[in-house]
This record gives structure tokens, sequence and C-alpha cells, in this order.
């Protein structure tokens, strides 16, 4: 056993060997034997951590306080009801309704402008006659 698995056992499992691994105590036990000092000094600094750890207590709350924050939560929404429903419906009808009318003011309005499509030969008779004008002086 290393020195750093040892150290790592000591911090998982605490200053006494008897909580480790079964299968870790015997080489612990020989890397006991063979650095005394490493090893008490590691125990010890685990031994001091669980009496630490063993002297903590969750801190009591008066009677009175628990009762005071519990009455004073807000109380559960229901998640669901009819008239939440309802609601939620009557907003999405009048969404997709105002889809519906854009689409059919989109569709009307495309189909009134198709008719000009015979623009290009209105512009192209318009340019024909153009050569024909008389030309004017400019500033007369």
């Amino acid at each position: 056993m290393t020195r750093e698995r040892f150290l790592e056992l000591a911090e998982a499992y605490g200053g006494s060997t008897a909580r480790w691994p079964a299968g870790e105590r015997e080489a612990a036990a020989a890397l006991m034997a063979a650095a005394p000092d490493f090893a008490r000094e590691a125990l010890a600094d685990a031994d001091r951590l669980d009496a630490v750890l063993d002297a903590w207590a969750p801190l009591s709350v008066p009677r009175g306080m628990r009762e005071a924050v519990l009455a004073a939560a807000p109380t559960a929404r229901s998640r669901w009801n009819l008239r939440t429903w309802l609601l939620g419906a009557g907003v999405g009808a009048g969404l997709a309704g105002a889809c519906a009318a854009g689409l059919v003011a989109g569709v009307s309005l495309s189909a009134n402008l198709s008719s000009a499509t015979d623009a290009p030969e209105a512009l192209s008779a318009a340019m024909i006659g153009y050569d024909d004008l008389p030309e004017t002086s400019e500033g007369a």
C-alpha cells in the first residue's frame, strides 16, 4: 500500500482502521508497521475530523417558528381546471383566426396583383411610344 492510498482511506473511512474495507486492512497494518510516525499522524488527522463530524448536530428550530413559517407559506395552486383551459383555448382560437384572416387577405391581394403580370407588355408598349414623343427644350 502506498502512502497516498493510506491517506485516501483515512480521509474516506476515518481514523479507525476497523471501519476500513477488509481487503485494505492488512496492507494498512503493514504500512503502519513500516512507517509508524506517518500512520500515526494520518490517523490522528482523520480522528480529529471524525470528532468534528460526530459533534455536529442540526440546529433545532423552535416549534412556534416552524409553524409560523408553514402558515405563511403560499398554498399550492391547482395545476389544471376547466376555466384556465377554456381561457387558453380561447386565446389559441383567436390567434388561429387572426392567422387565417391574414392568409385570406394575402391570397386575395396576390390574386388581384396577378393581373399585373402583363406589366412587361404594357411597359414595352409605353417604351415604343416614348420614341415618338417630340423633343422639348429644357427651360422653355
